[in-house]
């Protein structure tokens, strides 16, 4: 009896355990449905707009970068550009480099690579001078913050213009550019472009001086006339010259050249046959 008696207490104490936790987890329950429902009414309605301290939260809006530098609108050759600079359009001879002549070996090589890098793109001008045909001479600087004269340099597209910079990292540039024979380096007996104009104009004036007719030269074998008055300043190629004829003084027959090395004369334009 007594055994029966304490196996029916231990059933009670046991669905009593089983209530109470029963009774516990249902409280949660409804504890996490009153929490949800809180949260619910808190947020904005569907469509509706939300408000600045959301919107900050959920994704903040990015501010556009500035564009800085001047844009190129331009490559003329290798080592001169336009820039386009408070709408007006501005020629900028780069600084300490000089690239080959269009006619050069690596001349287009050398605007192609320039063009590459800048064209359409914004870059950085740092003005030094401008030049005697009115160019802004300077170092422009490149998006990647590197130096496109340098670059030019350095990858053998020009030479360094010491004539007109004494710079350390140009002639740096030059002396790598030299030692692993890049670009126009490769060449055994590159011409440098300022002795290419210089040759380039000295055979111009030879030209000239060859299809010049024979009378605008003096000759040793020519003879001349002059006056020989002491306010006379020319001599004639015709002794007929309506000038030489108003002559009062003598009329002296001379070289060319001593007409106008000993008696310091001009050619007179004034007859048509001088």
């Amino acid at each position: 009896m007594l055994r029966n008696h304490c196996l029916w207490c231990a059933f009670l104490i046991l669905f009593a355990c089983k209530q109470s936790d029963k009774n516990e987890k249902q409280e949660q329950f409804r504890e996490r449905q009153r929490t949800t429902r809180e949260q619910a009414s808190e947020l904005p309605p569907a469509g509706a707009a939300r408000t600045d301290e959301t919107v900050a939260e959920a994704s903040p809006a990015p501010t556009p970068a500035a564009v800085a530098g001047d844009k190129v609108v331009g490559v003329k050759d290798g080592d001169t550009i336009e820039l386009l600079r408070n709408g007006r359009k501005i020629t900028v001879r780069l600084y300490g480099v000089d690239t080959p002549e269009k006619a050069q070996a690596y001349g287009q090589r050398a605007r192609q690579f320039t063009a590459a890098l800048v064209f359409g793109k914004h870059v950085r001008l740092i003005v030094h001078n401008t030049d005697r045909y009115g160019r802004t001479v300077g170092t422009v600087i490149l998006p990647d913050g590197s130096s496109l004269n340098e670059e030019l340099v350095r990858q053998g597209y020009a030479w360094h213009y010491k004539a007109y910079a004494q710079d350390r990292n140009l002639a740096n540039a030059e002396a790598d550019a030299r030692r692993l024979k890049r670009g126009l380096w490769q060449d055994p007996a590159p011409v440098a472009p300022w002795d290419f104009r210089k040759e380039k104009r000295s055979n111009r004036a030879a030209h000239k001086a060859a299809a010049a007719p024979l009378s605008a030269a003096p000759s040793s074998k020519r003879t001349v006339y002059l006056c020989n008055s002491s306010g006379a300043k020319v001599y004639h190629l015709d002794k007929g010259c309506h000038v030489l004829r108003r002559c009062k003084a003598e009329i002296v027959t001379v070289p060319e050249t001593a007409a106008r090395n000993h008696y310091n004369r001009r050619a007179d334009k004034s007859c048509s046959n001088d």
